[in-house]
């Protein structure tokens, strides 16, 4: 690739290749399904299982941003929504479509990086991200809410899970700059509530809250050093 600058986007390749985690790595992570992490448990958010309950999300044309193995979005099809899936991890999606193929679920799993995604415009009734957004690095934070509010339709929902500030699963305390200065997103940024309202301040906060905490036995997954965010794309 030449390594010059001439466009908007160009600039934004180049700080990604300093501060995005590559394919490998996510492959490398997902590889070894006996690890414990908390995200590999085969259960749904139980944000997101509240919002379907409450009947705030109904089944539509649904997309998830980084799915992992699959289990949102196993638990979404379920229930009769239309799910397009994207996660950058070939090894990831392997797995959550095995999981999709033991319930005989029909998923469309997308293996590309979200911002490469073709996308239609005002297509998805609901958006869903669990453990992306806080990947994401700041200068790649206007293309992600650009991509939300060009292919959500109106009125439609965008869900969010993302780590904590200072929580124990992970939620660095750091500055927008100093992830520069230290050029790392150092494992992943934490939020708060004030923070998500500032950042998706052109979406309606339908509710804001940290997760609370499931037992195995539940059959949800919740831990409650992560935050939760539901809003709504106002009707223009």
């Amino acid at each position: 690739m030449e390594e010059k600058i001439h466009t908007y986007d160009d600039i934004l390749t180049m700080l990604d290749s300093y501060l995005r985690e590559p394919e490998p790595f996510w492959d490398e992570f997902f590889s070894d399904r006996e690890k414990s992490i908390p995200i590999f448990v085969n259960a749904p958010d139980e944000n997101l299982v509240s919002y379907v309950e409450r009947g705030t999300v109904s089944p539509g044309k649904v997309l998830e941003f980084g799915c992992g193995p699959g289990r949102n979005a196993i638990y979404l099809a379920e229930r009769g929504f239309e799910v397009d899936a994207v996660d950058v991890s070939k090894t990831s999606l392997e797995w959550a479509k095995e999981r999709a193929d033991g319930r005989n679920l029909t998923i469309n799993f997308l293996h590309q990086n979200i911002f490469d995604c073709d996308l239609n415009i005002g297509k998805y009734d609901f958006i869903y991200d669990s453990g992306c957004f806080h990947h994401i690095a700041p200068h790649r934070r206007i293309s992600y809410i650009n991509l939300i509010e060009r292919t959500l339709k109106h009125e439609g929902h965008f869900g969010i899970t993302c780590f904590y500030k200072g929580g124990e699963l992970g939620g660095s305390d750091i500055s927008d700059w100093e992830v520069y200065k230290k050029g790392s997103l150092m494992g992943g940024l934490g939020y708060t509530e004030e923070r998500l309202r500032r950042v998706f301040h052109s979406l309606k906060p339908i509710e804001i809250r940290k997760m609370i905490d499931k037992k195995d036995t539940e059959n949800q997954f919740g831990v409650s050093d992560l935050l939760t965010g539901l809003f709504q794309k106002d009707h223009m």
